[in-house]
């Protein structure tokens, strides 16, 4: 490793070694310094375990070669430091890696939950349909994942397809699991109302934002007009006799979230005000991110809701990945959920870009 990279892993262990000394001293820090150290350290003990078994391999290393290349020491013993140094070698690259993923900088929203946004796009009542497909495919992924999948919207067609569909998705490391999926998703398929079998392509947009809490995003009373009125469309018996549906607008920035997917007003509203501090969350972090885009930004792409990612083909039964060129022959499976090996290689790929960048 370069002597620059050496000079970064010094700091962080000089770092590591500065709060355990501070966190042992019994002083009036107030508590919620204590607690910014203590969080702090523990992101950096596992870094810091990680360089040390680094550096513990390397001199390992060198101590077996001085070993293996002394003509005059015993045969015996210069064959099993061979047989060793080879071992030590083979583990030494993955030891490296393990450093340089841990030393990247951590998304702060990576461990929040996510709300879930599919939208038809070009292609009429097709590109519903294929919303509605995408939809289903997240809900079997958090299912087996063992993620709470809650629908909070959904505006449906007349024959199974989404306009729009929204959902809050819970459990461990659920953005950073679906952060990359926002952006277009386009379908190639021939739809059963196609009388002469030619094949349409048609899109859904998806966007995947991660999910504040108050304390993350605060949002004043006066900045909010919320209006009520009937709920429309499919709905039950209280659709058009109370004014259950909500819409809440945020003033400063124009952004409107509707619900009326629920009999009472105020799950409405409390779904309302999810969405809407969602999308204020993910505004502010877009406003940040373009601040340090170029260095930001790796091949995986922007999540950008603009930017077409994936086309399912279903006459050839596969997928392929745009953004870095991965193409799957599993289409049925990957809708029915089957899509962690999509997203480890968009996550490796994120990985490997921003290492590049760190070295």
């Amino acid at each position: 490793m370069t002597t620059g990279f050496n000079d970064k892993l010094d700091k962080v262990l000089a770092r590591h070694r500065e709060i355990g000394e501070l966190m042992a001293q019994t002083d009036a820090r107030p508590q919620a310094e204590r607690i910014r150290l203590a969080k702090e350290y523990s992101d950096l003990t596992e870094l810091a375990e990680a360089v040390a078994k680094l550096r513990a391999a390397e001199r390992e290393k060198s101590d077996l070669e001085v070993i293996a290349l002394d003509a005059s020491g015993d045969a015996e013993m210069r064959a099993m430091a061979n047989t060793e140094l080879q071992t030590i070698k083979e583990s030494i690259p993955g030891l490296a890696q393990r450093v340089k993923v841990l030393l990247l900088p951590k998304d702060a929203a990576d461990a929040l939950d996510a709300i879930l946004e599919v939208r038809a796009g070009t292609g009429g009542e097709e590109a519903a349909l294929f919303a509605a497909n995408l939809f289903r495919m997240y809900q079997r992924y958090a299912e087996r994942r063992r993620w709470t999948f809650e629908i909070l919207s959904l505006s449906e067609t007349g024959i199974g397809g989404y306009k729009e569909a929204i959902a809050s998705i819970s459990g461990r490391d659920v953005f950073a699991r679906l952060k990359f999926e926002s952006g277009v998703h386009r379908v190639q398929r021939v739809p059963a109302t196609e009388a002469s079998g030619r094949i349409h392509t048609s899109a859904a947009t998806v966007a995947v934002l991660p999910e504040a809490e108050e304390v993350d995003i605060k949002i004043e009373e006066k900045d909010l007009r919320i209006d009520t009125y009937r709920a429309q469309g499919a709905g039950g018996q209280h659709v058009n006799k109370t004014e259950s549906a909500v819409r809440i607008t945020h003033l400063p920035t124009g952004l409107a979230v509707a619900c009326q997917d629920e009999k009472s007003q105020h799950k409405n509203k409390a779904r309302a005000m999810k969405i809407l501090r969602a999308r204020l969350y993910e505004a502010e972090r877009e406003r940040i991110d373009s601040e340090r885009a170029d260095s930001r930004r790796s091949q995986v792409g922007s999540g950008d809701r603009s930017q077409r990612i994936r086309t399912y083909n279903f006459p050839q039964g596969r997928i392929t990945d745009h953004r870095i060129g991965l193409t799957v022959h599993k289409l049925d499976r990957a809708l029915d959920g089957e899509i962690d090996d999509i997203i480890d290689s968009l996550t490796a790929e994120d990985e490997a870009s921003r290492i590049s960048a760190l070295v």
